[in-house]
């Protein structure tokens, strides 16, 4: 019995924090906190930081190795001779390593809070039952070692198949079969250096939350949010599985037992490129009142894989599958709400399920490319334009425009990030394309070439001062626009795009233009990475 339980704290995950339960009464010494940081002893301290340094400088070692390999063939230490050393020394430090993690286990097996952990967990794996899953909620551990709550397969008849949910694609260019066969290999070597390019520094200067290094530096940070959201808010946290295999970190906060009317809608929110649901987004929905759902990407903290498009998709699609079938939520009580690059998991879940009943896009954009060709070299534009189409693929206006329900933009004034000239250009700032193509698609008739400049006018505004100055310099009457819109719905109840204004003067269409494009965006004062208060989220508009 010793020796297995010395075996299970030798392979058993990292403990970081105990949960207490509220009805458990506080440990001596630890009045007033409702948790508490577990603390290893000495032996399985020292070790664990040995081992925790050795992770870091092999991660360092990895990201460097091209520059140290090319270093090392340049003094002639790549060759026979010299690499069976070089392996022997290599041996060594994995022998001692090994040592190393045999002492810190038996420094966890001479702790008795991490022998009851242990003990839970194996329970809790044997037994998947809602107490045993309750009693594990009261630690924070590695999280590769929880056991799954929620898989796709568990969904009875699932929408999509093993091989990932549907994505939309870029127009194929037709040729005849010669001309495609010698294009092929033409453009090979460019194929080649986009997936090598994609699969390196590409998708880690996308999604800098997805590096190792980054996570390690935000460590302390993440557990005390996950503790906050806990131990404050009585957070559950979920493994999810999605069609791909990849594990999604998951975290839900349930209101519906609460006073107020925001409990029962739920909030599925989406983080940023370098955002983490323990410090991210949900902190504005959670401040309002409403139940909800956080998740991180495929390689952040505790989800698995890395932040490809398709694993976006897949891993958006089981976490709003777990909100129906796992939580019981409706989906026309399901409101999504995103963060700059989550727009485009967002706006991918709302086409993909269009009875969501709303939308809430903030600092968000309508293409990748633009913005991806503001930082590279102009040299690169070919290569960065067909990188970014094959692999990093974020349309996120295209699929926007396919959902049929209600749609918020909010757009950081001085946004530093979304712009492609800089923050003092407020008309580079790409939400305002990304508003531009949605009225485009809904009101096709309405917007000319005049209520297009109309809108650019008021879009250009630097302040609520002069954005009000444009839309009294138009005389837009709000009651007016909304009775023809109202008038328009009954008479047909047809999907978008509405053919409304066919028949109207010019004028009428600037008004009526004016109006649509404040009533589907609203401008925060404030950079990219400034929190939302509370106070400047606010439900869509629905007629």
């Amino acid at each position: 019995m010793a020796g297995w339980l010395w075996l299970r704290c030798l392979f058993g995950p990292s403990l970081h924090r105990i949960h207490r339960p509220p009805q458990q009464p506080r440990p001596e010494g630890r009045a007033g906190r409702r948790g508490w940081d577990y603390l290893p002893r000495s032996l399985e301290r020292h070790t664990d930081n040995i081992l925790g340094w050795a992770s870091a400088l092999w991660s360092l070692s990895y990201y460097s190795s091209p520059l140290i390999l090319c270093y090392l063939y340049r003094k002639g230490y790549i060759c026979s001779s010299k690499l069976v050393p070089v392996s022997q020394y290599v041996g060594t430090v994995l022998v001692c390593l090994l040592g190393v993690a045999c002492l810190r286990g038996w420094g966890r097996w001479r702790n008795p809070e991490y022998l009851q952990f242990v003990s839970i967990l194996e329970e809790t794996r044997r037994n998947h039952t809602p107490n045993n899953k309750k009693k594990l909620a009261s630690y924070d551990f590695d999280f590769s070692h929880w056991p799954a709550d929620f898989s796709w397969k568990e969904v009875s008849n699932p929408k999509f198949s093993k091989g990932g949910v549907s994505l939309l694609k870029p127009e194929p260019k037709h040729r005849g079969a010669t001309d495609s066969l010698l294009n092929s290999v033409r453009t090979l070597p460019c194929h080649i250096i986009s997936y090598l390019v994609a699969h390196s520094f590409g998708r880690r200067m996308l999604y800098p939350g997805s590096v190792g290094l980054l996570q390690k530096a935000m460590r302390p940070m993440l557990q005390q949010g996950q503790a906050r959201l806990i131990e404050e808010y009585d957070g559950q946290r979920n493994k999810l599985i999605s069609c791909d295999g990849n594990e999604i970190d998951a975290m839900f906060v349930d209101r519906r037992g609460e006073r107020g009317p925001n409990g029962k809608t739920l909030v599925i929110c989406c983080e940023g490129n370098a955002g983490f649901y323990e410090v991210g987004c949900m902190n504005t929905p959670l401040d309002g009142g409403y139940s909800v759902l956080g998740w991180n990407h495929p390689g952040f903290a505790g989800s698995t894989g890395v932040p490809f498009p398709q694993n976006e998709a897949n891993a958006m699609d089981v976490v709003v599958q777990f909100a129906v079938h796992k939580l019981g939520f409706q989906l026309n009580d399901i409101v999504v709400y995103a963060w700059s690059i989550g727009g485009f998991t967002a706006s991918w879940a709302v086409m993909s399920y269009p009875e969501i009943r709303a939308l809430v896009l903030d600092a968000s954009f309508d293409d990748l490319l633009p913005l991806a060709l503001k930082v590279m070299p102009e040299s690169w534009r070919p290569l960065v334009t067909h990188t970014v189409r094959q692999y990093m693929n974020l349309n996120n206006a295209e699929q926007l425009c396919r959902y049929q329900g209600p749609v918020l933009l909010i757009r950081r004034t001085k946004d530093e990030i979304i712009t492609t000239t800089g923050p003092e250009d407020i008309m580079s700032n790409r939400g305002n394309d990304l508003l531009l193509r949605l009225l485009q698609h809904r009101y096709p008739k309405v917007m000319t070439e005049d209520s297009l400049r109309a809108v650019r006018q008021w879009l250009a505004a630097g302040s609520q001062v002069e954005e009000e100055s444009v839309y009294i310099g138009y005389e837009v009457d709000d009651d007016w626009c909304m009775s023809v819109l109202q008038s328009y719905q009954t008479d047909r109840e047809t999907p978008f795009p509405w053919s409304v204004g066919k028949y109207t003067e010019q004028h009428l269409h600037i008004r009526r233009h004016l109006n649509m494009a404040r009533k589907y965006m609203r401008n925060f004062e404030t950079t990219h990475c400034t929190p939302l208060p509370i106070s400047e989220f606010h439900m869509p508009w629905k007629l």
